[in-house]
């Protein structure tokens, strides 16, 4: 008989704060650029007859004693039915044993390090005298985003999202403010949110919404939301005005269309980017120079982040005593 802890989305929100889980990313980015993680490309199958997709990420670390894989259900269109379009779990096994010792909700570990890992590159980024952040997005990242660039630049006075349903954004500037410690606007002029000291984009978008004629001397850019070589989120003068940073320079290479669109123009080299950030905390390569430079963090993404934020969940529940533990 095997035990294996059971823990639900509110718990992972209890267990690991934000500010916890930016310092998580920051080990897992570490792991990544130094060779001591094993994840294959991730890999989507149709889910037939309803226009969804189901993905497969496994993955394995040295730095962690469990292994694992997320299994995520992506629906689109779920915007209208009330349910998240991302879904799923992840589950855990013993890297010495093979038992499976944890089912994790998968929905709230993506979107907690996610927002976590754009925390981590805003830290090390972003201008530290940086006022302002602008969301490009009204879904769940765009309310997970706030809160960890909230939390990584206390300096944020004031918050300002577009959405192209402005009353979405209302309603999210307006949920926010009882809990960021800074002013929280809506517009429905884009080039207000595009142009603060930090921009965060986490729409769906096909083509890019984000200009680089709006961007502001010395802005930190966030790019989050396409995952696919032919969709992008900013157009092709944003990506070559910046200094360009990835979380893994093998997965960008093969679908981040935000810098795989410029290339293809011929505007933007591999050459341009300037490496991971994992190889920044480890001061391998060069950050932020001057006040005026502008920095651009693309993330795809990778189940080691996933991986590094499950097994930190699970060992806060261990300690605490929390979640269920069921025998299978």
């Amino acid at each position: 008989m095997t035990m294996i802890k059971v823990i639900s989305g509110d718990m992972v929100h209890t267990l690991l704060p934000m500010a916890s889980c930016i310092g998580t990313m920051r080990e897992a980015m570490i792991a990544i650029s130094s060779g001591a993680t094993f994840t294959p490309a991730r890999t989507f199958m149709p889910a037939i007859d309803s226009g969804g997709q189901l993905g497969f990420m496994p993955g394995a670390a040295s730095g962690v004693p469990v292994y694992g894989t997320k299994i995520l259900s992506l629906h689109p269109d779920n915007e209208q039915t009330g349910y998240p379009s991302i879904q799923g779990a992840i589950v855990l096994f013993d890297q010495q044993t093979g038992a499976p010792v944890a089912l994790i909700d998968g929905t709230s570990v993506t979107a907690l390090r996610t927002a976590a890992s754009l925390g981590l590159a805003t830290q090390l980024l972003a201008r530290k005298d940086a006022l302002s952040h602008g969301i490009i997005g009204t879904g769940v990242q765009a309310r997970y985003h706030a809160q960890a660039i909230a939390s990584a630049r206390p300096s944020i006075k004031n918050t300002v999202i577009w959405g192209r349903d402005l009353e979405k954004a209302k309603q999210l500037a307006g949920e926010l403010s009882a809990s960021l410690a800074c002013t929280v606007v809506a517009t429905d002029e884009i080039e207000e949110a595009a142009s603060c000291d930090i921009v965060s984009t986490v729409t769906g978008a096909s083509a890019s919404v984000l200009e680089g004629k709006w961007l502001r001397s010395g802005a930190h850019v966030n790019l989050v939301g396409s995952h696919e070589p032919t969709r992008r989120e900013a157009d092709t003068k944003a990506v070559c005005l910046s200094k360009v940073y990835v979380d893994h320079i093998e997965g960008a290479l093969r679908e981040a269309g935000d810098l795989l669109i410029p290339m293809r123009e011929g505007h933007f080299n591999k050459s341009d980017i300037v490496g991971e950030i994992g190889t920044l905390v480890l001061g391998q390569i060069e950050g932020r120079r001057t006040n005026d430079d502008i920095t651009l963090y693309k993330s795809l993404g990778l189940f080691t982040q996933d991986l590094y934020a499950a097994w930190a969940v699970l060992q806060q529940a261990q300690d605490a005593g929390i979640g269920e533990t069921v025998a299978i």
